[in-house]
């Protein structure tokens, strides 16, 4: 028989797509998807069982089926439909202690995959440039999403030590963008004009929708020859990316606000709904974060098929263009270079101070 995979929040995008994504795998039997409220897209063949994680009833159902791989997904930082951050903080943390006390008694488990994030690292003025997967938060994050992530890794690692026997794979993921993003900070770059904090521009990675998907289908599937897979990993593409360079590339101005002022900005935007813009994600885009992805590369054996710039490229696509599009920036820049400086000076040069109209498409 083939490996019985049990999904958790499929009603999301990511989740239905990895359902997806896992049946074609030949050495998956069946696959349940659960979550608490119906999916609005195609789960293929996956058996959609309808229960709220933070229930008891995912004792029964992995009873039921004989599940022996388990891939956590409902985690997240934003909520799904109507629900606030109560709900979200439930869902995340009580419904990840109540998935983990089911797997406890389940036999079957041998496999568990969980979603985290890079936040766990928090963001402080005084944090390593980058962040490896022993490296200590200089801050542990105080509230919000960030936190949230924290607490599900602690309660992963003592799961780890009751069942030493289930392959355990924490899976830190950076920003996650693409043409479908779901996530506060995609929310946050998709404002017509980007608030930011005066005097800091900082350094972002991004990690595309699609190594999303594949990264987690090997970390739910046996280990390939040289490659391990269980523990914990960074995931995030090549490379960074300044905030300044994201807004250049959206085509939108940016407002620098002082620092005191930005939590009042951020409550604006979070009672008008136009975006979560938390304090754990003020922090962000003020100290930034990077972490290293050796281990991603050498021990799980994953290499992201898109660099930290071409999934933004991918995510600004999918916005559409901006109120100062690059294209439109590098014209008007052109058409001022051309115009002859005074006491009868020609244009300006290349090279002789002119601004180069490929760096605002940069």
């Amino acid at each position: 028989m083939g490996k019985v995979v049990l999904v958790t929040g499929v009603a999301r995008q990511l989740g239905g797509r990895f359902v997806r994504r896992v049946q074609r795998d030949p050495g998956v039997d069946r696959v349940i998807a659960v979550d608490a409220v119906a999916p609005d897209h195609d789960l293929g063949a996956a058996r959609f069982v309808r229960a709220d994680i933070r229930q008891s009833a995912l004792a029964r159902i992995l009873a039921e089926h004989m599940v022996d791989t388990v891939v956590h997904l409902d985690v997240s930082g934003k909520a799904l439909g109507a629900g606030g951050r109560t709900a979200v903080k439930e869902t995340n943390v009580i419904g990840t202690m109540q998935l983990l006390g089911a797997c406890q008694k389940s036999p079957a488990v041998r496999r568990l995959v969980v979603k985290s994030s890079t936040s766990v690292y928090g963001s402080a003025p005084r944090d390593p440039a980058v962040f490896t997967e022993t490296t200590p938060p200089k801050s542990l994050p105080s509230g919000g999403f960030a936190k949230d992530a924290v607490e599900v890794e602690g309660y992963v690692r003592g799961f780890a030590r009751r069942r030493p026997d289930v392959a355990v794979c924490v899976l830190r993921f950076a920003n996650i963008l693409g043409p479908r993003p779901d996530s506060p900070l995609a929310d946050y770059l998709s404002l017509p004009v980007l608030p930011t904090v005066f005097g800091y521009d900082p350094r972002l990675q991004f990690v595309h929708e699609d190594d999303v998907i594949d990264v987690l289908g090997i970390a739910a599937s046996e280990p390939r020859r040289g490659t391990l897979n269980s523990g914990t990993f960074n995931i995030a593409g090549d490379g960074v990316l300044l905030l300044s360079q994201c807004s250049r590339r959206l085509g939108k101005p940016t407002v620098p606000v002082l620092l005191p002022a930005v939590t009042w900005v951020g409550s604006a935007l979070r009672t008008i709904g136009m975006t979560d813009f938390s304090p754990e994600q003020i922090r962000l885009l003020t100290h930034g974060r990077v972490v290293s992805t050796v281990q991603m590369r050498e021990t799980l054996g994953f290499r992201p098929t898109f660099t930290t710039a071409e999934t933004f490229a991918e995510f600004a696509r999918s916005r559409g263009p901006g109120l100062l599009p690059p294209e439109v920036v590098g014209r008007a820049v052109d058409r001022l270079a051309a115009v002859p400086l005074p006491g009868g000076a020609g244009p300006r040069e290349r090279g002789a101070g002119a601004v180069q109209t490929t760096d605002g498409a940069r």
